[in-house]
């Protein structure tokens, strides 16, 4: 049976007195549930330099952890996440139509993680990011939405470049913005002992995979994980929002695949 431990921290940092960022969570409340739906995290972070950006993180994550706890037992998760990304767009792109909204721009990035048996599956948007921590190294699992990483994709600048430039947070996909947006969507086969980390740029941008890696492998309690993660990199600089949550896999449940639909391996 799949087993997990989650904590999640925010901070709105030193220099922005509203927190843009919004975190949510499904957590199932029985074993069947548990089989037949999994557990959802989602992170968010309103885009800076619009309006209401923190309407449009909250918006986002509520359609996408309603949704999930909604959908139908057994629902393929490749298919689901990606699906509730869209509805989230939809949502948050019909908000600037609302007569309190009207003639408002908003934005938001999103980042969601469902684990079921022993997959997680990653759909994102934005530069909101998901890492996946084994044996004390990281591996971010998402590619941010960005001018810059699509530069670096074709060769046109270097790592170093990306760290220094100042368009590094200039988004080429949100939610808000369109109608319709193309989430990225990745699958993990995950192990006892692993742990995901969803965050915003808040905490990427200070903290390199290394030190993400050295703290969330450390065996104290997941809460005081997660809030040495955010403290950590509000120390470092404290310019942006910064939020994380942090799931520790405690015991997975392997499945195998039969014309496309998961089945449970004997014990």
């Amino acid at each position: 049976m799949l087993d997990v431990q989650y904590s999640q921290a925010t901070d709105p940092g030193k220099i922005r007195k509203n927190n843009e960022d919004a975190m949510g969570s499904f957590i199932p409340i029985s074993r069947q549930q548990t089989r037949s739906h999994g557990f959802l995290f989602a992170v968010a972070d309103g885009v800076g330099g619009m309006d209401l950006g923190e309407v449009a993180s909250a918006t986002a994550i509520s359609v996408v952890t309603q949704g999930f706890e909604q959908a139908q037992a057994d629902t393929m998760l490749m298919g689901l996440l990606p699906r509730l990304v869209q509805h989230a767009n939809a949502a948050v792109h019909d908000c600037r139509l609302a007569p309190a909204y009207r003639g408002k721009n908003m934005a938001t990035t999103l980042v969601t993680c469902a684990l079921r048996a022993d997959q997680a599956i990653v759909s994102h948007v934005g530069d909101s990011r998901c890492y996946h921590v084994r044996n004390g190294r990281a591996r971010q699992v998402t590619e941010d939405h960005t001018w810059v990483a699509q530069q670096r994709k074709l060769g046109l600048i270097s790592n170093a470049e990306v760290a220094e430039s100042e368009s590094r947070h200039v988004l080429i996909r949100s939610l808000g913005p369109e109608m319709f947006v193309s989430p990225d969507t990745t699958a993990v086969t995950l192990q006892p002992g692993d742990v995901l980390v969803l965050c915003t740029d808040g905490l990427h941008d200070e903290m390199s995979e290394k030190e993400i890696a050295a703290i969330v492998s450390q065996t104290k309690p997941i809460d005081a994980i997660a809030r040495e993660l955010v403290e950590r990199a509000v120390e470092i600089d404290g310019n942006d929002n910064t939020s994380a949550q942090v799931i520790r896999i405690r015991a997975v449940e392997q499945v195998g695949m039969y014309r496309g639909r998961p089945y449970r391996l004997p014990s």
